[in-house]
């Protein structure tokens, strides 16, 4: 089964008024932060793990802290609602430690339309020999025609986007402006607009090490929206 960017009710709430933020692209972000271990994987999520350099490039991290394996999130501070969300790829993602999800997401904490969660997942979920290694979500995962499997290359910068609208979602990866994968998913599962947030995230899967034993990280150089 494949999993989603299931963020569970007992988390620590990153929207807590104290919680830290960081600035990218242009946008504040509140930093997910968690004492124990919470959805997505389960995992512990730590500010540490999330930093932005002298050129603006969100860097994502997995380390090993205090004998435990931590993880990132952001979660934009304002919700956009319909439009195309653009992240663009400044690593590459293409052989992540198989233990390693990238998500580049909508969610809301309300149950409301699956969360109103669409996907971008660079992962192999525990399956080393997978010959795929992304994939394209309109939740819930698990029904029919909602995912599509595909292989994501080793290029950077790579763009990765997807356009939501009442009727549909169409994933894209671009290089150098070229279009050379894409996905239009029109079915029932297309949720309605309201109070979702962009989010970024770099966990584990079931929680568990990285297969390799070794840190990784995830930079993105750049996030867009333009509004449907």
């Amino acid at each position: 089964d494949w999993s989603s960017d299931v963020c569970s009710s007992d988390l620590v709430r990153a929207e807590a008024a104290t919680a830290p933020t960081v600035a990218f692209a242009g946008r504040t972000w509140t930093v997910k932060t968690s004492s124990g271990a919470v959805g997505p994987g389960p995992n512990v999520f730590l500010a540490s793990n999330v930093s932005v350099d002298g050129s603006g490039n969100l860097k994502l991290a997995i380390n090993k802290v205090n004998r435990r394996w931590t993880t990132a999130e952001v979660i934009l501070n304002e919700s956009l609602g319909y439009g195309t969300y653009s992240w663009t790829l400044g690593s590459d993602v293409s052989n992540l430690d198989a233990q390693a999800v990238l998500g580049l997401f909508t969610w809301n904490d309300a149950p409301d339309y699956n969360h109103r969660e669409v996907d971008f997942e660079a992962s192999r979920w525990g399956n080393r020999s997978d010959p795929t290694n992304a994939q394209w979500v309109v939740q819930p995962y698990d029904a029919t025609g909602n995912l599509r499997r595909f292989t994501i290359g080793s290029t950077v910068p790579t763009v990765v986007r997807f356009t939501w609208t009442s009727t549909s979602v169409r994933f894209q990866t671009l290089i150098a402006g070229t279009v050379v994968q894409d996905w239009t998913y029109s079915g029932p599962s297309v949720p309605r607009a309201g109070g979702e947030n962009a989010r970024m995230n770099l966990w584990l899967y079931q929680g568990k090490a990285p297969r390799n034993g070794l840190p990784l990280s995830v930079t993105l150089t750049n996030f867009t929206f333009t509004a449907a």
